[in-house]
């Protein structure tokens, strides 16, 4: 099902913008593929604190905010494992995270039937033992994949890891401190408001004609 909010036309495509400060919480080594161009979806069902409800899509634009808990090898395929190493290498120190990622939501299937996830094989890093078990998690609730439009920000941010930002949930709001996206005093934290994250200082991963090419994939496989 397409996602129907406001966006803004320029030279290089789509600009998302967004109405507050939002980040999703995504492993660090996925949000490594992300980058890399290696992964272009997302599954998701939904933490502990979402169980009853499943995982809902309630923002369009967002910070990607990367996360190390519960990640393992174990739970990779074979071509990506052991670049776990050298994420955890920069996990967060001196309770300080840092962001280097903004997205735009572009389609979201949802998937009821086990044996179609095997078609997205590729355009993700998880193994199967891995996508099964979440696919098993919270039977009622179907799968969400969810297609991102991933950008580079060319001055990642660092954000410090209050308890907000904390437990299993998906979405969570992001206080930003001093950047060049809103001009502010150096030493105050304050909210972001409809401010564009996705401007002249973000580079998306793929051009146009590339993303054009995979959503076009995606479509092919003809997951209803």
């Amino acid at each position: 099902m397409p996602l129907n909010h406001s966006q803004t036309k320029t030279s290089t495509g789509v600009k998302p913008f967004i109405s507050s400060a939002t980040g999703l919480k995504e492993w660090a080594i996925v949000c490594k593929a992300l980058e890399e161009g290696r992964q272009v979806i997302l599954l998701r069902k939904g933490g502990i604190m979402e169980y009853k409800n499943g995982f809902e899509v309630k923002h369009r634009n967002f910070f990607l905010y990367p996360t190390y808990e519960h990640q393992s090898k174990e739970s990779l395929q074979p071509d990506y494992a052991d670049k776990l190493d050298i994420v955890l290498q920069n996990a967060p120190r001196d309770n300080m995270n840092i962001i280097s990622l903004c997205a735009t939501a572009i389609q979201v299937i949802e998937i009821t039937d086990e044996g179609l996830l095997g078609r997205l094989e590729k355009y993700h890093i998880w193994n199967d033992r891995y996508v099964d078990t979440r696919m098993r998690y919270n039977p009622k609730k179907p799968m969400n994949v969810v297609v991102l439009r991933v950008y580079k920000m060319n001055n990642p941010i660092e954000v410090h890891i209050e308890p907000e930002l904390t437990g299993c949930r998906s979405w969570i709001p992001i206080r930003i401190y001093n950047t060049d996206l809103e001009k502010k005093s150096k030493h105050e934290y304050y909210k972001r408001s409809d401010v564009d994250i996705v401007d002249a200082d973000c580079q998306p991963v793929f051009n146009d004609s590339e993303f054009k090419e995979i959503v076009r994939e995606l479509q092919e496989l003809s997951i209803k």
